[in-house]
């Protein structure tokens, strides 16, 4: 029977970069896998998803080409086909990547199906199914099923679609995120239920590549998550580029033909609607990976689908931990990854501290683009701050009508008692790539007389930020 200090369940991107980090402080680890190192995330996730919209702006900007003065001889199609192994190679190229680095750090891969039979012990089996059906291989050198003890587990077994009833996908007619990244052929009119990053990421990319799209929200916003502001100013650039969007409604059945599906809407009032298309992508959430573990036999606590756990990884259960989509929102991979690094650093004795949430930023790569960290305005106000708010339009910044895309908008938020950046939240053109300058402000606690005595690079987008924070202390130049 084989022995480590730690076993990892999962190998998404916190399940790796937790095992990493526990191989760098010494500890003897091996992380269990069942399908793809870099689980979810690099496989059928944040970095296919990536590529398909990457796919999706190229062929935005080359069908406006004479918006850039440029003139393309003949017209141009979309290969779905290769749209889709382009994605694909990326995410191959990676999970291959994620393979040598856990080598590299001396990292033992064991392949199939965990149960934590007991405190310090796991149960591997061989694995009976993968996302496409089939066992996956197990990678070269990888450990066989078996048991194996560890003083310390840690569960990083992610999360799945989320299903509803009378939503239930059938990978044919009605998609969830993993059928949607492969189709083999581009739909021509779709349905996207579910509003949040992931359905609106692929209303976008789908509605660039051509197809009729309409988006169903049950709530009276889209990326319900996001500033009202901001929303709603994304909402009309989409509904601009042709994307239906009805909010406040549901969808209450599916009729499925040969090759399409009939959808029956409600609104709130109670108005009733039918849409016919060729797929429905089902975007409702995501639900934690927490069954057929041994938890609840251990008597390891969850709560709402996912593991509760004290804000340093540590379960109920001595020795057994969770990190990740598995221990609860929000979750994201960049969360999943920080939070096993606390994990194991509590482990290991150091001096952590739990993650404050309200710093993870989270992104939406749609078109435009949507970022933001902190506090909306709405929920400043509501937590009893007097606050101070400023913003800058794309539309005044030179960077910005350089690149063509003037449409867009910076928001900051401020506590007008003490100067402290409560929350930043943006839309427009690579806003994804600026906000980890806010979320590195809000760390440092930074006040809004260091933000404004900055010096932000001319011409940047990065001074649209610098200027919203002029604009929240009646300071704005450019507008």
């Amino acid at each position: 029977m084989s022995s480590y200090d730690i076993i990892i369940i999962g190998a998404g991107p916190g399940g790796y970069v937790t095992a990493i980090r526990a191989a760098q402080l010494g500890f003897k680890t091996a992380v269990v896998e069942r399908e793809h190192l870099g689980g979810i995330c690099l496989n059928w996730g944040c970095i296919p998803t990536k590529a398909l919209l990457r796919s999706a702006e190229i062929y935005h900007y080359a069908t406006h080409a004479k918006d850039y003065g440029l003139v393309l001889e003949g017209a141009m199609k979309v290969d779905t086909a290769a749209v889709v192994k382009r994605s694909r190679g990326v995410s191959s190229q990676l999970n291959t990547g994620v393979g040598f680095l856990l080598k590299k750090n001396k990292v033992d891969v064991i392949w199939g199906e965990a149960n934590i039979t007991k405190p310090g012990e796991v149960v591997v089996k061989a694995p009976t199914k993968s996302v496409q059906g089939a066992p996956i291989e197990a990678p070269k050198g990888a450990q066989p099923p078996g048991t194996y003890q560890a003083k310390h587990i840690i569960v990083a077994t992610g999360a799945r679609p989320r299903v509803l009833p009378g939503l239930e996908p059938d990978k044919k007619l009605v998609w969830t995120y993993f059928e949607a990244m492969v189709p083999e052929k581009m739909p021509k009119s779709l349905l996207v239920v579910g509003s949040g990053a992931i359905g609106i990421e692929f209303a976008s990319f789908y509605r660039t590549m051509g197809a009729e799209v309409t988006v169903v929200e049950v709530l009276p916003q889209i990326l319900p998550v996001e500033d009202a502001e901001i929303a709603g100013f994304a909402r009309k650039r989409f509904e601009k580029q042709g994307i239906k969007i009805l909010t406040g409604a549901k969808v209450t059945k599916l009729d499925k033909g040969a090759d399409s599906v009939t959808a029956h809407i409600e609104d709130e009032k109670g108005a009733k609607q039918t849409i016919t298309v060729d797929r429905v992508i089902s975007a409702v959430g995501v639900v934690g990976n927490i069954e057929n573990l041994g938890l609840d036999k251990l008597g390891v606590k969850t709560e709402r689908g996912c593991v509760v756990t004290d804000g340093l990884g540590r379960t109920n259960v001595p020795g057994i931990y969770a990190i990740g989509d598995v221990a609860g929102p929000p979750m994201l991979a960049h969360k999943a990854e920080h939070e096993g690094v606390i994990c194991v650093e509590t482990i290991k004795g150091l001096p952590t501290h739990a993650m404050d949430k309200a710093m993870i930023p989270g992104c939406t790569y749609c078109h435009p683009q949507v970022a933001s960290v902190g506090l909306t305005e709405a929920k400043a106000k509501e937590a009893g701050y007097d606050v101070r708010v400023g913003r800058f339009p794309f539309v005044g910044n030179g960077k910005a009508i350089a690149l063509g895309e003037p449409d867009g908008l910076v928001k900051t938020i401020f506590d007008k008692k003490t100067g402290r950046l409560l929350g930043a939240h943006m839309v427009g053109a690579e806003v994804t790539e600026l906000i980890q300058g806010f979320v590195i402000a809000m760390n440092l606690e930074t006040t809004e007389e260091e933000l404004i005595h900055a010096v932000f690079p001319h011409p940047t987008l990065s001074e649209m930020m610098h200027e919203s924070v002029l604009d929240a202390y009646g300071r704005v130049i450019h507008v």
